[in-house]
């Protein structure tokens, strides 16, 4: 450089001095180490400055409800389309019809199947009022009977104790014509009698014989007819209980047929009325199984979806079983949602612009398949409302905040590998949503 000064005062002193000290400014004093050092004391600051700890992991947009979900219209019964009344893309209503499906099955194919079997219902229920009248008219001869019974048994027995007194007269007639011969017989053998009174007196006593012989006989039948006249109304009383049992068991048959043939009629009624496939709740009609018409449905086969359009929603985030136990219910996490252009500095959320916030709802005790843990989050809305045309399924990027610790701290911890530090808000309204 000495020579090149030189060289240029040799040529021209005035004009190759100026030019040398304008080009490699030689006459100026550098400031280099003070730069230096006011940029490492600037990054000395810096490391010093707060950093808000984070989790990251990226998510998808849900609801808290799972009625508020995409819901699978299904057919209950099988059956072949006959008029879509929808197209894929449609919003419709709690109610509205959907589609219409026509019968498959043998056994509902009569359109007058309801009215044949009310017909059925009316002539069981008739049959059971012929079984009733006939237990009544039963019951009625059974009465009648038990009348006849105790009327026949009053007479029988009022003509035993006639016959129970002819016997008692017999017998004491007897007794006296007895005695009257003992005594007849004894003057006979003194000789004061005749052979002629003796045989008189004999025939008396024989004829009282025979009439106390003759009323016990009589007793004895009217006895006997007693019994008889007992065992035969008792005969016929129990063959009118049979019958009755036999009419309360035909009754009782046709009402159990009778509910039988209700139950089969609900359910008939409950299946014309599902010939009508209806929205279940308000939404859009998405994914139609089936695109034409006849074509057949089994039971229980989809047909299409519904996604709502009334929608609490949520982001349903899955962490790292490492992460889990740093987060807890009513934690604040921000989000970037997909289709937002957003600015992050994840140490600094209060500095990133065009993100969301919200607030940790539910955490899942069981591990995912995916091997991490599903944590719901909603929307906190007192930060900033969520978009309103969010759509199921949507990507999101969560930003769960956590403790604020130096910058020099976090470097140290990613350095080594540790994890975020391990700490439980004292906010009251966490300690709300945690109840």
């Amino acid at each position: 450089m000495k020579e090149i000064k030189d060289t240029l005062e040799s040529q021209n002193p005035d004009v190759g001095f100026n030019a040398f000290s304008t080009v490699y400014r030689s006459d100026k004093q550098s400031r280099v180490k003070y730069w230096f050092y006011i940029i490492l004391f600037a990054l000395i600051i810096i490391l010093f400055l707060p950093w808000t700890q984070n989790i990251r992991s990226k998510g998808y947009i849900t609801t808290l409800k799972q009625e508020q979900r995409p819901q699978e219209l299904n057919s209950i019964i099988s059956g072949r389309i006959i008029k879509w009344y929808v197209k894929e893309g449609d919003y419709v209503n709690t109610g509205d019809t959907i589609a219409q499906l026509g019968e498959v099955k043998d056994a509902y194919l009569d359109p007058e199947l309801l009215k044949r079997t009310e017909e059925q219902i009316d002539a069981k229920k008739a049959s059971i009022e012929f079984y009733n009248t006939k237990i009544s008219a039963t019951d009625a001869q059974l009465g009648a009977m038990q009348q006849a019974l105790q009327l026949k048994l009053k007479q029988l027995s009022m003509k035993v104790i006639s016959d129970s007194m002819d016997v008692i007269a017999a017998t004491n007639d007897m007794k006296i014509a007895e005695e009257q011969y003992r005594r007849q017989r004894i003057m006979r053998d003194s000789g004061l009698a005749s052979l002629v009174q003796l045989e008189q007196r004999n025939q008396s006593y024989q004829s009282a014989l025979a009439k106390k012989t003759g009323a016990e006989v009589k007793l004895m039948n009217t006895r006997i007819e007693l019994n008889q006249v007992t065992q035969e109304y008792a005969e016929k009383m129990f063959k009118a209980q049979g019958d009755r049992a036999s009419a309360q068991s035909d009754a009782a048959t046709g009402a159990a047929e009778v509910a039988k043939l209700e139950n089969q009629f609900s359910n008939y009624k409950i299946r014309n009325g599902m010939y009508f496939l209806i929205a279940p709740q308000s939404g859009q009609v998405v994914q139609a199984n089936k695109s034409g018409i006849n074509e057949i449905l089994k039971e229980g086969e989809k047909i299409a979806e519904i996604v709502p359009d009334k929608i609490d929603y949520a982001v349903e985030l899955f962490v790292r079983p490492l992460d889990l136990p740093l987060l807890s219910i009513g934690q604040e996490v921000r989000f970037l949602f997909d289709g937002y252009p957003a600015i992050v500095f994840s140490g600094w959320p209060q500095a990133s612009y065009g993100t969301f916030s919200g607030k940790v709802v539910a955490v899942e005790s069981s591990v995912s398949n995916n091997g991490m843990f599903r944590i719901l989050v909603s929307e906190n809305a007192a930060y900033k409302p969520w978009p309103k045309n969010l759509r199921m399924g949507s990507g999101a990027q969560g930003i769960a905040l956590l403790k604020d610790v130096p910058i020099w701290y976090e470097l140290w911890r990613n350095i080594n590998g540790f994890p975020p530090d391990y700490y439980k808000s004292n906010n009251k309204e966490n300690d709300k949503a945690k109840k």
